[in-house]
């Protein structure tokens, strides 16, 4: 009897481990469908998506970027925009040939071009200090109204239009009070971030050859 009971606790914890297994697989198949049902109806007209998993991530400093397990071979480059299906994530900052660095919209560095869904107001969504979002330079004669969906505007030619970057919860005079400014909250959780999608064919226009030149230069 002592035998088989120990029989028992062996199979028992094998079991478990199993079943651990198992759920894990299907959490990661779950996400990649949610990837693969927002590839097909994303909007996004002739976008093509590559799926990479996030290795790695350091969203507690003002440096917040992840690591995903494609690189040059994947065909990435530098510039790419990043995706869920629940909207932007960032875009490739830098890329070796098995990886790549994902700058993200969270960052402080980063600038996304951006409008309001619903009154058509322009303006850019920046990443601050604390790890949220806030659309800047809104004209003070545009509408914001809570709840709004923020998405790319594709203006500057660094990201498709049309991309979620999120909704406003608030909206204020900024400290000149020649603009307007609103709290963006992202529908992403930047801290779980498991499996994105790059958005292979997209590359950023350099728009410096279009500069209006200075008289006497």
């Amino acid at each position: 009897l002592q035998a088989q009971n120990a029989q028992l606790e062996h199979a028992l914890v094998s079991f478990q481990s199993e079943i651990v297994d198992l759920r894990e697989i299907n959490a990661d198949y779950e996400r990649v469908v949610a990837l693969l049902n927002y590839k097909d109806h994303s909007g996004v007209v002739g976008s093509q998506f590559t799926v990479a998993r996030v290795i790695a991530r350091d969203t507690t400093g003002l440096l917040r970027t992840a690591i995903i397990d494609h690189g040059t071979r994947d065909g990435l480059s530098v510039g790419m925009p990043v995706v869920t299906e629940l909207g932007l994530v960032g875009r490739i900052s830098s890329v070796t040939s098995v990886s790549a660095q994902v700058t993200l919209i969270i960052d402080t560095s980063s600038y996304v071009n951006a409008r309001l869904q619903n009154t058509k107001g322009e303006g850019s969504v920046v990443g601050t200090a604390s790890g949220d979002l806030r659309m800047t330079f809104i004209k003070l004669t545009d509408r914001i109204d809570d709840n709004d969906l923020v998405v790319t505007s594709g203006i500057g030619g660094n990201f498709p239009r049309g991309l979620t970057i999120g909704q406003v919860t608030s909206s204020r005079q900024d400290d000149s009070r020649l603009f307007q400014e609103a709290e963006v909250r992202s529908l992403i959780d930047f801290n779980r971030l498991d499996f994105v999608m790059v958005i292979t064919n997209f590359q950023p226009i350099d728009l410096s050859a279009f500069a209006t030149p200075i008289p006497g230069q």
